[in-house]
């Protein structure tokens, strides 16, 4: 009887990695449009004491998507952003009311929070209006 021995395997048997890694590439393909949507709530309507009101500016935005800085008119977001610089060199940690129509698409409202936070508000208070007891 001849004693030979097998040379020793010196590569990586990747098969089985692969085989692992194709598994989970079908279960994150199968589940990721399932994460993507949101779970379907109704949220509860509750009456609040109303929160002290502060002389601090009120940002407003109709459903046609015209923007009020207090009562005046802004052009567009840039304008926006030009009275918001201003009133922060008077308050640093100034903060602004944004009411919103409730017709308003969200994306419009989220734009508006972005312009509003890129020009150095820190804090945004949403005003709505208190429902019926």
């Amino acid at each position: 009887m001849l004693n030979r021995r097998r040379a020793l395997m010196s590569d990586i048997n990747v098969t089985p990695f692969v085989d692992v890694m194709l598994v989970l590439l079908v279960i994150f393909m199968i589940t990721a449009p399932l994460m993507q949507h949101g779970v379907d709530i109704e949220l509860p309507k509750e009456t609040i004491a109303p929160v002290e009101v502060k002389e601090i500016p009120t940002i407003s935005v109709q459903s046609n998507k015209k923007i009020y800085w207090n009562k005046d008119k802004v052009g567009n977001l840039v304008e926006l952003t030009g009275n918001i610089t201003e009133y922060l060199k008077d308050n640093k940690d100034g903060g602004v009311y944004l009411q919103a129509d409730q017709g308003l698409d969200y994306g419009f409202v989220m734009r508006v929070m972005a312009t509003l936070k890129r020009a150095g508000v820190k804090n945004i208070g949403m005003v709505t209006d208190p429902s019926e007891p």
